[in-house]
């Protein structure tokens, strides 16, 4: 019984962690020549959707919020690159998320890159922040080479 009721929590926070991303997409490549088509800049979210506190904390407090996804919608395309403990990836995307861990430098999460629409960083934020919503429209009017702390 206290198994099956855990099971029940774990289910419950990995469905909100996953509705709170409405509009988020897991290929990156199909996601940059989105991008790339529609010049827009990509934002990826490396993340721990359902054992992440601060990650989950930023989905509620940021990406859940109708300004971002009202900014979102006309400036980026958006990619969660997600690192579940709870959870099985299908083994395409795990790979691809593996890969990116890497060729990223990932060591922490969250970590969010912003990328230009040719796929060049313009941007990088580790850990929570209130702010990500001003800050990225910030980088998003302004693109600069070096990344944000």
């Amino acid at each position: 019984m206290k198994t099956l009721i855990l099971s029940a929590c774990a289910l419950l926070v990995a469905s909100i962690a996953t509705l709170a991303k409405t509009g988020w997409d897991d290929d990156y490549e199909k996601s940059l020549a989105k991008a790339k088509e529609a010049q827009k800049m990509v934002l990826l979210d490396f993340t721990g959707s359902d054992w992440c506190g601060y990650c989950i904390k930023l989905d509620e407090e940021v990406f859940s919020k109708s300004a971002f996804k009202r900014f979102a919608k006309e400036s980026l395309v958006l990619v969660e690159l997600d690192y579940p403990r709870g959870k099985n990836l299908p083994k395409k995307t795990k790979e691809q998320n593996d890969a990116l861990k890497s060729k990223y430098g990932i060591s922490g999460y969250p970590t969010l890159i912003l990328l230009d629409s040719e796929g060049k960083e313009a941007a990088r934020w580790v850990g929570y922040k209130a702010t990500l919503l001003d800050e990225l429209k910030e980088k998003v009017k302004s693109p600069s080479k070096e990344p944000a702390k």
